[in-house]
């Protein structure tokens, strides 16, 4: 198994700036087709602190409301817009990249996770695209929403959570042990999201992340929160924000203009490979 490797500050800078090929394309291919998207997490902090990436960060997230994310991803693989911007996407079943969300690659160059290894996609720069969706209202229709969103991010990722607790890591090696073929994974996911995004996005009191990992999962978001965008400068060009961005950043990060202790500054991506001068197509 390949170790992760440890970037200094300058190849690290001259990853943010191949990223931003990717979030150009796609920003202007949002705009053409009408389709809202926002800014999000360290991109967004960075926008607002310096205008550009928080020194230590190592990837781009964009969110988008799952009427529009659908509607990105339907239009996306009709026109097949782009030979070097490729989607990567396993919701037809016939792919499987080990993520629960969808991703624009930049195969202009070469980028390995430490978990995609051995997977058959390619392997570019990511953009990760992830929806919002509207949350049940009920504390234990939530519960149930919840427990589906897990249902659905273990077996559309194949893969055992990492940093959780024990009883849920066992838990999550039986289930996968028990359910062993690709087609019944495929199944009980696609059953599962149905479940998890049975409740409008624009009709919803609150909504959530819940394709972004345990931590955001829960995190509650008021739906009012992207009540129309807004624009925000980042690395020289405008990018479109959710327009109350802070409540939105104050609801996971706190006080996000406040630089984090010296020991957190750091990616948090396990990156086994960096090629930016090899096209990985």
């Amino acid at each position: 198994m390949a170790k992760n490797l440890k970037l200094t500050p300058e190849e690290l800078r001259e990853l943010q700036l191949c990223e931003l090929d990717a979030l150009l394309f796609f920003d202007e291919y949002c705009r053409k087709n009408g389709l809202t998207y926002y800014l999000c997490g360290g991109c967004l902090i960075g926008a607002l602190r310096t205008k550009g990436f928080i020194p230590w960060d190592d990837d781009v997230d964009v969110l988008m409301p799952r009427p529009d994310y659908e509607k990105f991803l339907k239009l996306y693989r009709k026109e097949n817009p782009s030979e070097r911007f490729v989607l990567v996407d396993d919701s037809d079943g016939r792919s499987f990249s080990g993520n629960i969300f969808a991703v624009l690659s930049d195969t202009d160059h070469t980028l390995v996770k430490d978990y995609q290894q051995d997977m058959d996609i390619p392997k570019g720069l990511p953009l990760d695209i992830f929806p919002i969706d509207g949350l049940a209202s009920g504390k234990m229709a939530r519960y149930t929403q919840y427990f589906f969103t897990m249902v659905y991010s273990l077996f559309r990722s194949q893969t055992v959570p990492k940093n959780q607790g024990g009883l849920l890591a066992f838990g999550s090696k039986i289930l996968l042990g028990v359910f062993r073929s690709h087609k019944t994974r495929f199944k009980i996911w696609k059953f599962a999201e149905k479940r998890m995004t049975r409740y409008s996005f624009d009709e919803s009191e609150n909504v959530a992340e819940l394709c972004a990992g345990f931590y955001f999962m829960k995190k509650v978001y008021p739906r009012s929160i992207y009540d129309g965008t807004t624009e925000v400068e980042f690395e020289g060009h405008r990018y479109l924000a959710m327009k109350n961005y802070e409540e939105y950043l104050n609801i996971p990060f706190g006080n996000y203009m406040e630089l984090p202790p010296e020991e957190e500054r750091i990616p948090h991506h396990d990156i086994v490979k960096l090629e930016l001068n090899k096209p990985c197509r």
